[in-house]
């Protein structure tokens, strides 16, 4: 939908586009148990048959250290099918897929980072639906919200591949254990915490920052977008970005003003960098860092995949640990906020439906998650998580009844969720009212 939101949002940082190829042979040794080349369980892979002598070319966003976790997932299938992967990412997926397709140069697969364009492509009618197999693996493995978002006119063109979830806060383990300060379990509980620490401390607890660049005032859509799925709940969420109800609905005002109860705080905010204001010239980066000194910063709102420096131990004995950002009831589902991928075709061939049918697959997920990243599939075995954090993020994820939404700025027209929402954010911590903000975006999207 908008490439520059989608690179500033990511959480490393991406070199130039790369063209690699992950290759295999079809060679497994007979019971299905390892392959001729190495440690691998072919067995798991025979459902997809021998695929010797096949190309498939996929195309996606992800470079750099993501792109190395993605063909690593597929090594195995590719090793024991005989398929050859040839992979390409860019950080201008989103503009240059459309190149490609207008060129006839469009890729075999897909990995579409907006259901907003996923919609277009639909529409466009360069994509193709997907097969039984692959909506019977999507039905089992996600939730009908999943579904919905790669859905157009009743017809299924994609299936869930990755998801991150920004519902998080992180806070410093040893500061926390110095005051006996436990995690929360509701919205009111995490109010209570920051007045217990402040009135405790003398400090500020937390530190936030909004800059980031040409795309400033987005970490602060974030902090708006979760406060409206737990306080209106996701119909109204829905409603919201859809603009069917107006950005300055009173529900809309309502959540801003449970956000201002900490943001617009100046006895809680900005610890280590200033007051309010000081919010929306602080780098977003900095701001989570500082809750890793164990001085600084008590509580820092940011993705469950946050990184952090190679010297500093994520863990709940560690320097930094996170807690789901909680919903005004304890017994409420995981009300969680991400974004995500979807598998989606441009070629028809049974070797382009074997390797949908492997990415929209419990088996792929697995894969993908020993890599490092996270998959909402319910397939997925936490324990295969490389990390404490990614583990506690798919746990999330599997919970009973979770709701997950899309970035809703990321789903709003581009002059908005990617334009005067972020400048409305960055006003609101300069001092502008919640009521002329949430106007002003309003106006914007008549525009």
């Amino acid at each position: 939908m908008r490439s520059v939101n989608r690179r500033l949002r990511r959480a490393v940082t991406f070199a130039s586009a790369l063209v690699l190829a992950t290759t295999g042979v079809a060679a497994c040794s007979s019971g299905g148990g390892q392959s001729a080349e190495g440690d691998v369980d072919c067995a798991k892979y025979e459902q997809w048959g021998d695929l010797s002598g096949e190309t498939i070319n996929i195309y996606s966003p992800y470079v750099g250290a993501d792109q190395e976790r993605l063909e690593n997932s597929w090594a195995g299938f590719s090793q024991c099918t005989g398929a050859e992967i040839v992979y390409e990412g860019s950080t201008d997926f989103e503009s240059q897929i459309q190149v490609r397709i207008q060129g006839g140069n469009a890729p075999d697969i897909a990995f579409i980072p907006q259901p907003a364009l996923l919609n277009t492509l639909a529409q466009q009618d360069v994509l193709i639906p997907a097969s039984d197999a692959v909506a019977a693996s999507v039905e089992a493995g996600w939730s009908e919200s999943f579904s919905d978002y790669a859905t157009v006119d009743g017809t299924l063109y994609g299936s869930p591949l990755t998801t991150g979830v920004k519902s998080y806060v992180w806070y410093s383990v040893p500061l926390f254990e110095a005051g006996g300060y436990e995690a929360p379990t509701t919205w009111q509980e995490l109010l209570d915490l920051t007045a217990r620490i402040q009135a405790d401390t003398g400090q500020r607890v937390w530190c936030d920052g909004f800059e980031s660049g040409a795309a400033t005032g987005w970490p602060g859509t974030d902090w708006l977008e979760d406060l409206v799925l737990r306080t209106a709940g996701e119909d109204v969420y829905d409603q919201w970005i859809a603009h069917e109800i107006p950005f300055d609905d009173p529900q809309i005002v309502a959540a801003l003003d449970e956000v201002g109860k900490i943001l617009k705080n100046a006895d809680y905010v900005n610890a280590g960098f200033g007051d309010v204001t000081s919010i929306a010239s602080t780098n977003q980066i900095d701001a989570l860092t500082a809750v890793t000194d164990g001085e600084s910063c008590y509580m820092s709102h940011r993705t469950a995949s946050a990184t952090f420096d190679e010297d500093v131990t994520v863990a709940p004995d560690g320097d930094v640990w996170g807690f789901y950002l909680p919903g005004t009831s304890a017994d409420d589902p995981k009300q969680l906020v991400g974004g995500g991928e979807f598998t989606v075709a441009f070629t028809e061939s049974d070797a382009v439906e074997s390797v949908r049918q492997y990415l929209a697959s419990d088996t792929w997920a697995n894969d993908i998650v020993t890599q490092g990243m996270v998959s909402a599939n319910t397939g997925v075995d936490a324990s295969n998580a490389p990390t404490p954090q990614l583990e506690n993020a798919i746990e999330l994820l599997q919970s009973d009844g979770a709701v997950f939404r899309f970035d809703a700025s990321d789903l709003m027209p581009t002059a908005v969720g990617g334009g005067t929402f972020w400048k409305g954010m960055t006003d609101w911590v300069l001092g502008s009212t919640t009521a002329q903000v949430l106007s002003d975006i309003e106006s914007g999207w008549n525009d």
